[in-house]
């Protein structure tokens, strides 16, 4: 009884959480249906762990004895859903489970603080939660349990305004911390991931013009990819992708433009053109939580310009091809020399080297003043580590 109540209660809350996404009175869509999905989703996990027998509540063993963890008020507590998610007997795919996990993490950006409208930014992973839904409910539970019949589309009062269109492009009401979960959690999903139609179903509209009678009421036709229709569309429509854009580190950049022959650029140069020059890198990139920037496509041809312009400018002698003491020292520390310092670099080219930098191969002076060492002697501080790693390496 208490199986069959909670398969109920699953069903009635997802179709709480579309129907109430798809009244034009309401303006916290994303989030209830978000919340409402969640519980959904959560009910049905607990009743398929139940019908197979598998124990979804909270325990420390003691002994061969399960201690159950409760609430103050006695109540047993059970899993979560991404706990449900996590599990082992999980029957959900993986990309069900990144979409469900995607929603997951949404919720807990947005639970706890004002957020702008984010409907039109994660309609296709809610569209997706959906169609996963009713599939997983009927393949589980049977065919008659299924939602499909009981929703109908949507009826729009209007088609996307140009401002609309410019929002969607550039997700500008998003706030940054929901930016940078859904940068964050799509970096690390692989690409057939991100593409599946399970972690996000998009559709793509467009009004319909009939040449017949008894066509004007099919107010929707589907088009399979890669029939004629559905490529002169593409050719037609820019489709509005809702993944995140690519994104490249500084030192991607620096090696891109190298690979073009820009050599004696570097990431100084970059951060004096974006600050000194443009005054801004806002719609260039993203400043993800671990506070570490990351340039969008749309940076490339515009630092390029850049070198290309400067190019004839640039002096042989101010070409910095090597690296300064602190980049070596820093190198030295991420293989795991930790005890090696500037003091240990100092020691290491005056006293076992004895290199005068007036006259040495293994560098020499920037405009700047700033000493730059060759790659070879890098490679001579690097064997110089490893031979004495046992004084450079920190002991636990």
């Amino acid at each position: 009884m208490k199986k069959q109540e909670l398969l109920i209660k699953s069903r009635e809350a997802m179709l709480s959480a579309v129907q109430i996404y798809n009244n034009p009175q309401i303006t916290f869509k994303s989030e209830t249906f978000i919340s409402l999905a969640v519980i959904s989703w959560t009910y049905l996990l607990h009743t398929y762990y139940a019908n197979n027998g598998i124990d979804y509540r909270y325990y420390k063993m003691k002994g061969s004895r399960k201690y159950y963890d409760r609430t103050k008020h006695g109540a047993y507590k059970h899993w979560e859903l991404e706990r449900c998610l996590d599990d082992k007997n999980s029957p959900i795919d993986s990309e069900t489970t990144n979409n469900l996990k995607f929603l997951i993490g949404i919720r807990h950006e947005i639970e706890h603080q004002m957020t702008n409208k984010i409907d039109e930014s994660i309609s296709a992973k809610l569209q997706a939660c959906s169609i996963n839904y009713n599939y997983y409910i009927k393949n589980l539970f049977g065919k008659e349990y299924g939602v499909d019949n009981q929703l109908g589309f949507a009826i729009q009062f209007s088609p996307v305004t140009p401002e609309q269109k410019k929002d969607l492009l550039n997700n500008s009401k998003l706030t940054n911390n929901v930016k940078n979960f859904i940068s964050e959690f799509e970096e690390n999903l692989k690409e057939e991931d991100v593409r599946s139609p399970k972690y996000a179903y998009r559709l793509l509209f467009t009004p319909l013009n009939v040449n017949r009678k008894g066509q004007a009421d099919k107010v929707i036709e589907f088009l399979k990819s890669g029939t004629e229709g559905s490529e002169q569309l593409n050719k037609a429509y820019a489709v509005i992708k809702e993944t995140e854009k690519k994104k490249y580190r500084a030192k991607d950049v620096v090696q891109i433009m190298h690979d073009k022959g820009y050599t004696w650029f570097n990431t100084s140069m970059m951060t004096d053109y974006w600050k000194n020059t443009l005054g801004s890198r806002e719609n260039y990139g993203i400043l993800l939580s671990n506070n570490q920037w990351f340039w969008y496509e749309n940076w490339i041809p515009i630092i390029e310009a850049h070198c290309r312009k400067t190019h004839p400018t640039i002096k042989p002698e101010s070409i910095k091809n090597g690296y300064y003491a602190s980049e070596i020292v820093s190198e030295m520390v991420q293989l795991g020399y930790e005890n090696f310092t500037m003091n240990s670099f100092v020691k290491f080219w005056r006293n076992h080297m004895n290199i005068n930098k007036n006259n040495t191969k293994y560098g020499y002076s920037m405009p700047n003043n700033r000493f730059v060492w060759t790659d070879e002697f890098f490679q001579l501080v690097k064997k110089y580590c490893e031979n004495n790693k046992m004084s450079f390496i920190k002991k636990e």
